[in-house]
Parts: C-alpha cells; sequence; structure tokens
C-alpha cells in the first residue's frame, strides 16, 4: 500500500523560508511523477512544483518561480520542496501527490493515485 507523508510545515513570516518533504512508502514502480499541490481557505487546490523521476525534470507555477525548488533524495524516497521568500499568498495546506508517469496533465489533481494527508503552511505579514 503506498503511502504519502507529509512533513515540515510551520507559521513563518513574510520573506522566511520552509522545506517540506514528502516521504513515499510501499511505492514499487521504478518511476514516479510527484507534484506539490496547495489549497488555501475557500480556494481550488492548485498545482505548485512537480519533478519526473525518469527525466529528472522539474516544473513550476508561475507564482512560485525562483522562489521554490523541488528535489528528491532516492535514497530515502523523499521529494522535497523548499520554498524560499514566502509570502502571505503562501498560506495554504500543501499536499504531495504522485502517479507513475508524469504526462500533459500533471497540474490536475484527478490523474494522481497518491495524495498525502497535507501539512500547513501559514505565512504572516
Amino acid at each position: 500500500q503506498v503511502q504519502l507523508v507529509e512533513s515540515g510545515g510551520g507559521s513563518v513570516q513574510a520573506g522566511g523560508s520552509l522545506r517540506l518533504s514528502c516521504a513515499a512508502s510501499g511505492y514499487t514502480y521504478s518511476s514516479i511523477c510527484m507534484t506539490w499541490f496547495r489549497q488555501a481557505p475557500g480556494k481550488e487546490r492548485e498545482g505548485v512544483a512537480g519533478l519526473d523521476s525518469l527525466s529528472r525534470a522539474t516544473y513550476y507555477a508561475d507564482s512560485v518561480k525562483g522562489r521554490f525548488t523541488i528535489s528528491q533524495d532516492n535514497a530515502k524516497n523523499t521529494v522535497y520542496l523548499q520554498m524560499n521568500s514566502l509570502k502571505p499568498e503562501d498560506t495554504a495546506m500543501y499536499y504531495c501527490a504522485a502517479r507513475v508517469y508524469c504526462g500533459g496533465s500533471n497540474w490536475r489533481t484527478t490523474v494522481y493515485n497518491y495524495w498525502g494527508q497535507g501539512t500547513r503552511v501559514t505565512v504572516s505579514s
């Protein structure tokens, strides 16, 4: 059974940094497409950053380019989201989601088979 567990959320002031982690267990496929999503109160879930383990390609939403960095540690089966220069508008619940292969619909929540429980990020001004 595949499980994704996020950690690293918290409360920071604007301009601060956080590093989120998503640890995968029970995942036996040789490839993984991992995307971080976030959902603010009253808003739809939106894609933030993703990583294709086969091509090593990464992709980012325009709102976080230059501030967020996604990376992976294969030995630990963990994907990280380094978030710098945080803004109050980054406040949300952050989720990691996974599927076996990346494709043209990486920002669509419905294509992902596995989800974590979320970790909360609060950025104060």
